[in-house]
């Protein structure tokens, strides 16, 4: 198995109800060790740079005003398989439609405010932590 990283953030949602600590620890069960962790506001900008892709999508000007209202966490996990095993402790983006004992059964609102963004690809996982991360800024062994 290949040790890899992957990109999270824990979403407004959830840093407003507290469970910050609660989701590192449910990654950290599951091996999933933080190697770069970071709180912070988006600005306008950086929130529709990092969903650029869902730009003409119809629901991009909600996803970026949810992602600016509040602080978010953002992370490097660092494990086995990081990116698969990221999505699944997850769970699907429906938290209804979500398997128990996942992130977004646990903790998340709705489809809109589901707690937790992680990488859906090693190659995306490399993007989105350069997007937000140095390379000096993440602490590997």
């Amino acid at each position: 198995m290949a040790i890899e990283k992957t990109f999270s953030i824990i979403k407004p949602d959830a840093v407003e109800n507290n469970h910050v600590g609660k989701i590192i620890a449910h990654f950290q069960e599951v091996g999933l060790k933080p190697v770069a962790l970071r709180m912070q506001h988006l600005s306008k900008s950086e929130a529709e740079g990092f969903y650029a892709v869902h730009s003409e999508r119809p629901f991009f000007g909600e996803l970026v005003e949810f992602m600016t209202r509040s602080a978010v966490v953002l992370m490097v996990l660092e494990g086995e398989n990081a990116v698969a095993k990221n999505r699944e402790v997850m769970g699907a983006t429906n938290p209804a439609e979500a398997a128990e004992g996942t992130i977004r059964k646990m903790f998340a609102k709705s489809i809109g405010e589901n707690s937790v963004h992680g990488s859906d690809s090693q190659e995306n996982a490399a993007i989105e932590i350069a997007y937000f991360f140095r390379a000096t800024e993440i602490c590997t062994h």
